[in-house]
């Protein structure tokens, strides 16, 4: 542990952020730039970017190669894949940018974002949602979805433990109920979210 310190940083990580949550290990090579905050039992990865602004939630999982630039907030217990890419700026140019063109991006609670997926600023990744790995997502995911290819397609419905579902228990017209045949959970999609479903 780093002295007087209630995280670890590896000796290589570079560590400018004073608000770092009990219990976060943050890895080899990490650079978490000042201004950012970072939650309780994080794990940071390898070469893991973190830049001023960008807010992590409480028990997130960052795995290799991920930068998360100004302007994405990650909520609790969400894991994003090795080398997955987020941006901030619709209309990058090499010699125009300034703290307007930053566009916000929220991963909501429980979601996990696979291996090399691509997501486009300005989208919200509902709760609970699967973005499977090497998907380019430039629109909003619904809860408890999954969302696979180029571009990222709606195609079906997850459980909180990540399994694809399929079991219907209840099907009316403002839900459709769902019980998880790997954990035994029920998920509850509201008729309103599933129209893009396939």
């Amino acid at each position: 542990m780093n002295c007087n310190k209630s995280y670890y940083a590896h000796p290589t990580a570079v560590v400018e952020s004073e608000t770092i949550g009990e219990g976060t290990r943050i890895w080899h090579f990490a650079h978490v730039r000042a201004g950012s905050k970072i939650g309780k039992n994080c794990n940071i990865g390898k070469s893991v970017y973190i830049d001023i602004g960008a807010q992590i939630g409480n028990n997130v999982k960052i795995q290799n190669f991920v930068s998360i630039y100004k302007g994405v907030a990650i909520e609790d217990d969400v894991f994003i894949g090795p080398s997955a890419t987020f941006t901030n700026d619709l209309y990058p140019r090499a010699f125009s940018w300034d703290e307007e063109h930053v566009v916000l991006t929220r991963i909501s609670r429980g979601a996990s974002i696979g291996a090399n997926a691509t997501l486009v600023c300005g989208i919200t990744v509902g709760e609970y949602a699967m973005v499977g790995a090497g998907s380019v997502v430039a629109e909003n995911v619904l809860p408890f979805s999954l969302v696979l290819g180029n571009p990222g397609k709606q195609k079906g419905w997850v459980c909180y433990c990540g399994r694809r579902l399929k079991n219907i228990v209840l099907d009316d017209e403002s839900k459709t109920i769902y019980k998880c045949v790997a954990c035994g959970k029920e998920v509850e999609i509201r008729k309103e979210r599933s129209n893009n479903a396939q």
